[in-house]
């Protein structure tokens, strides 16, 4: 698989990855065969790039929760491009709360872990693809911290929102991902609150904006403090706790053109070696919310090996159980004198950010009667 520009697009090419318009309707399923009118209409959809497969690759394995991820995110970025011209223009923005709600319904009340995958993004579209991830974690936050549902909506609209700014920011920063100098970040700053004041407007518009307008405020001048509020009640400075926490994993995870993006593990291990700055409740949370480390997934450990994650722990995502390749045994992470010989390093991704699963290795493996008493009993003492 490889990532392809548009305007370096040729007939023939076969898609890694399905393309859906605004309404979430499919235009070109996987696998196919691109031609010369597709091309102009993937240049005319605003697409910067596609993912191309090799001429003998077969077409990546990708889950009905993949595709339906990949789906919503497409359709809630023209919603919310809609919104952001309209906020820029100083008219009405009336679909926010379709928006809010929706979101609110898919990932608000899920009730299991989410593959969160990334996409690519550039400058044209980060700041609609950052926030909608952003908002999804924030709605998958909200569902394991009280809160009444003004404030779940009003927090979900402050992660859709809060980055409007980002529409000032000059092209050559937002192509720079993390490798930022003090005056990118001032700069941003500068925008962030410039956005605010398009912002203001809008606090009376709905029931819950005006909260919304409150935690995007105190998250907007959370690092500056001589403008930051002196005061802020308890709840909405965990409402604008998970805010930061959510943009910051995504930011952190997210690929651009610019630069490589980090893993999940790396993502995690920088919240949670911050808790000055991102609430370790929070952390914790969105541990439990979102795979970091998949049974399936392959992993760099500290004794330079590689193995396959069997098991994933529910409760500590360091610590699964594996089955280390280069001697085909099993080690229990969680167990201390296991834990302190072998640690997982790092996950394997594919070109497109997604988690390497060896699957292949996992159904050889899976079917032994000796795995399946393993995995038991792992599973069983986490229980």
């Amino acid at each position: 698989m490889k990532f392809v520009r548009s305007q370096d697009l040729k007939p023939g090419m076969r898609l890694a990855k399905p393309i859906y318009n605004r309404n979430g309707v499919l235009l070109y399923e996987r696998n196919s065969r691109i031609t010369l009118p597709a091309i102009t209409s993937i240049r005319n959809f605003g697409l910067i790039g596609i993912y191309i497969l090799e001429p003998a690759e077969p077409v990546p394995p990708f889950t009905k929760e993949d595709l339906d991820f990949e789906q919503t995110q497409t359709v809630y970025m023209f919603k919310l491009k809609e919104i952001f011209d309209k906020i820029y223009k100083q008219a009405p923005i009336p679909i926010t709360t379709e928006l809010i709600d929706d979101t609110i319904s898919r990932y608000g009340i899920f009730n299991q872990r989410l593959n969160f995958n990334q996409n690519l993004r550039s400058a044209d579209d980060f700041i609609y693809k950052h926030a909608i991830s952003t908002a999804i974690l924030t709605a998958l936050i909200s569902q394991h911290v009280p809160m009444t549902n003004i404030n779940k909506r009003a927090l979900i609209a402050s992660a859709f929102l809060c980055d409007f700014g980002y529409r000032f920011v000059p092209r050559p920063i937002l192509e720079k991902g993390l490798n930022l100098t003090e005056d990118d970040s001032n700069t941003i700053q500068t925008a962030l609150e410039r956005g605010l004041t398009y912002l203001r407007q809008y606090q009376n518009e709905f029931d819950f904006m005006k909260n919304a307008f409150s935690i995007m405020e105190y998250y907007i001048y959370s690092d500056n403090l001589e403008k930051r509020f002196e005061y802020i009640s308890e709840e909405f400075l965990k409402l604008s706790q998970i805010l930061k926490v959510a943009e910051t994993f995504d930011y952190r995870t997210a690929m651009s053109i610019g630069h490589e993006p980090e893993s999940e593990i790396m993502a995690m291990k920088y919240l949670e070696n911050s808790p000055e700055k991102y609430n370790e409740e929070i952390v914790s949370i969105l541990a439990q919310c979102i795979h970091i480390i998949p049974a399936g997934a392959s992993v760099d450990l500290s004794t330079k090996e590689k193995a396959v994650v069997l098991v994933e722990n529910p409760t500590d995502y360091m610590k699964p159980l594996i089955l280390r390749l280069s001697d085909n045994n099993f080690y229990d992470l969680s167990e201390p004198n296991v834990g302190r010989r072998i640690q997982i390093i790092d996950l394997m991704k594919t070109m497109d950010n997604r988690v390497e699963i060896d699957e292949n290795t996992l159904k050889q493996f899976v079917a032994d009667k000796r795995i399946i008493a393993i995995t038991n009993k792992f599973r069983s003492k986490l229980q």
